[in-house]
């Protein structure tokens, strides 16, 4: 579809002027993780109240409906308090704790959380693939942080046991 083509029929003309985010990239741990985190996500952009809306939807609603997500303020210096969502609205917690700078714990009322890695929208393709590998791997036993370390500083490209080094 063009910018001059119609949208497909059976959308209100409403639709026609609602942007919705694409799927979001994004990888969890398959079951239950026996590490810090339960995988990883590669946001577009830096605009949390864009991004958010299509993370929260492409989660398992089995765990209930997301009502409050932590981020780290460095990450995201803009996010607002608050984020709609279809039905409800997300707090946005901001934390300057350094071992939760490139992470964000996604809560579910009393029913579950996410801990998951954040990959900043600029990562390379190749980088962020492996990033996201490494952090859906259910015994994966790095923190976000480590995890990002490593794979800037080249790890993460080798075998398993390179991967539960310090």
């Amino acid at each position: 579809m063009d910018a001059i083509t119609p949208p497909a029929g059976g959308t209100s003309s409403a639709d026609e002027h609602t942007y919705r985010m694409p799927l979001p990239r994004l990888s969890l741990t398959p079951d239950a993780s026996h590490g810090p985190l339960d995988g990883a996500w590669w946001p577009r952009c830096g605009a949390l109240e864009l991004e958010l809306p299509a993370l929260v939807g492409s989660l398992d609603p089995g765990h209930g409906t997301v009502t409050r997500v932590t981020v780290g303020a460095e990450a995201w210096p803009d996010a607002p308090q608050t984020v709609p969502a279809p039905d409800h609205v997300i707090e946005v917690i901001l934390t300057d704790v350094a071992d939760e700078a490139h992470a964000i714990a996604v809560d579910c009322g009393t029913v579950g959380r996410w801990e998951l890695l954040v990959i900043p929208p600029d990562e390379p393709v190749g980088t962020a693939a492996r990033l996201l590998t490494a952090a859906a791997d259910p015994w994966n036993p790095l923190s976000a942080q480590r995890i990002l370390a490593r794979v800037e500083d080249g790890f993460g490209q080798g075998s398993a046991g390179e991967r539960n080094g310090p």
